[in-house]
């Protein structure tokens, strides 16, 4: 079984970074800000990627199953993630967006989120595209968001982190350390493998760094998705992107492939490679793992985590 655990839907692009506004516009652009920005392969019409479009995907590449996931950048979806897992609850699992540093998010969680069905709840941290690009001052170990965290696990949700890029404000390594010490029964997931890139692979102080994140993956409650890998490769590398393999190697031998969830970050990566050859690259990019590890990465482990 292939689970791909990052993935997203949503009929428009309706959301905002610390650049501006985020809108769809046409042929797979969108505007972010005042730029202009080619989000997916050109296609005629408004830029859309709906549960039936992920839905197609999926089936044309052979993956069972998919983990919604939201964020600032696409927007709100909360309506249509609950819609798409009561309809196709055997294919997709969704995980909530709430911003936690708005005044009425303990409501949203309690009116919204834990009725609604939602696995998860993804907090999209990252300078460019996040929350913290929005807020200046935020902080996860910070006391305005401290009850979240056994809220979420009272209720048990996972709880999904993109960190952002490496030695950036983001990139709170020590406070999603003691979240997840503090909290035992969370389960808490990184997405991006902690977004490595050629300049961590050149800098030996942001690899120190990234790879303090991928230790996190040693506590009992703490694991990493792998979706974007490619996105995060140099310019002048292209397909099969052997520096995805690299810093899967690097992962693997540091936690353990039981810690490590295959995704695919779709739609926006769609720019990068078709579904299909996602899915090829998976395969061939944890090959070096026993048929047994290589199942858990794909599909197993993605399903323990998600439910």
């Amino acid at each position: 079984m292939i689970v791909d655990a990052h993935a997203h839907i949503m009929r428009e692009v309706h959301g905002q970074t610390q650049s501006g506004a985020t809108r769809s516009l046409d042929c797979g652009k969108i505007s972010w800000g005042t730029q202009t920005l080619q989000l997916m392969p050109p296609s005629a019409g408004k830029t859309t990627f709906p549960a039936e479009a992920l839905l197609a995907n999926l089936d044309w590449a052979g993956v069972e199953r998919a983990v919604l996931l939201q964020g600032p950048f696409y927007g709100d979806v909360n309506a249509l993630v609950a819609e798409a897992s009561a309809r196709w609850p055997q294919r997709v699992i969704g995980a909530a967006y709430l911003d936690p540093w708005q005044a009425e998010a303990r409501a949203v969680f309690e009116k919204v989120i834990v009725p609604g069905g939602f696995r998860a709840v993804k907090l999209e941290c990252s300078e460019a595209t996040g929350l913290c690009g929005l807020y200046a001052e935020a902080r996860l170990d910070g006391a305005d968001v401290a009850w979240l965290w056994p809220a979420l696990a009272q209720h048990g949700l996972t709880l999904t982190l993109d960190l952002g890029a490496v030695g950036s404000r983001s990139y709170q390594t020590d406070a999603v350390r003691e979240i997840a010490q503090q909290h035992p029964t969370l389960k808490i997931v990184i997405a991006h493998l902690g977004q490595p890139n050629a300049r961590v692979e050149a800098d030996a102080a942001l690899r120190a760094q990234w790879q303090a994140q991928i230790d996190l993956g040693r506590l009992a409650n703490v694991w990493f998705d792998t979706a974007s890998l490619v996105a995060y490769a140099s310019a002048h590398e292209a397909y099969p992107f052997p520096s995805v393999e690299r810093f899967l190697r690097q992962a693997v031998e540091r936690i353990g492939a039981p810690r490590l969830l295959w995704g695919t970050d779709a739609p926006g990566t769609l720019i990068h490679a078709t579904y299909k050859q996602y899915v090829a690259l998976g395969q061939q990019h944890t090959a070096f793992l026993s048929p047994r590890e290589q199942a858990l990465v794909l599909g197993e482990n993605a399903l323990a985590v998600y439910g």
